[in-house]
């Protein structure tokens, strides 16, 4: 049996601008698809705060809004499903059962959120502990996680490595760090923590995603606790 690895990917993949960007990610998961199975969760972007936005200011509440959201990031995923062919489990599954049941078929498998109140974070972590992934990469806007926000500050430094507990204070104390990129959140870190999850925060590029699969040393290595 193949590894498997999960993949979050970032909302930004699939924006309206750039159709060539998801081919060249669709060529990509079928190249790495021979060495290991793919389980990607599709995220929202800019096209679900679009949506959740507009519902916001004619009132609607924020389970709803959660709901909205993992509508969107359903229809990314079936872009990518689109754009993959045969190659993909034909539909997202939509909930974690049947995320397993599809990846039984060997197939790369596309899904995007599964519960409100959750984030895509949350639900890849989840997802890379039901397939027992090898692997949880969690593809960005960045290219790993920084002591501040380096979309605002240009003396930001980026950690090769970070101890899950550090990661943790950071999300829960620094709101330019939660608020301000797509890094990760306590509901993945958690699940992350209970598992074992070998995780890393990285850029969303096919090349950089392909030598983190084989071994190399790109974004940020979340260290685990030691048991």
């Amino acid at each position: 049996m193949k590894k498997r690895i999960v993949i979050k990917l970032s909302g930004r993949v699939f924006a309206m601008d750039n159709v060539k960007l998801l081919k060249d990610w669709a060529e990509f998961l079928v190249k790495i698809s021979k060495v290991c199975q793919p389980i990607i969760i599709a995220g929202g972007g800019n096209i679900a705060r679009h949506y959740i936005n507009h519902a916001r200011s004619s009132g609607a509440d924020e389970s709803t809004l959660d709901e909205l959201g993992i509508e969107i990031s359903r229809l990314n995923a079936k872009l990518l499903i689109y754009a993959l062919k045969n190659k993909a489990y034909s539909h997202p599954p939509t909930t974690l059962q049947e995320v397993r049941h599809a990846v039984d078929d060997g197939l790369i498998v596309v899904t995007g959120g599964l519960h409100p109140g959750q984030s895509t974070n949350g639900t890849a972590a989840l997802i890379a502990e039901k397939v027992k992934a090898e692997q949880f990469l969690n593809a960005t806007d960045v290219d790993g996680v920084y002591d501040m926000d380096p979309n605002k500050f240009k003396k930001a430094k980026k950690f090769k490595r970070i101890e899950l507990r550090n990661l943790k204070n950071m999300l829960v104390h620094e709101d330019s760090v939660a608020g301000g990129y797509d890094l990760m959140d306590i509901v993945a870190l958690k699940i992350i923590e209970r598992s074992k999850i070998k995780t890393r925060i990285l850029k969303a590029s096919p090349k950089i995603i392909e030598k983190a699969i084989k071994g190399g040393n790109f974004g940020t290595e979340i260290v685990l606790p030691k048991k």
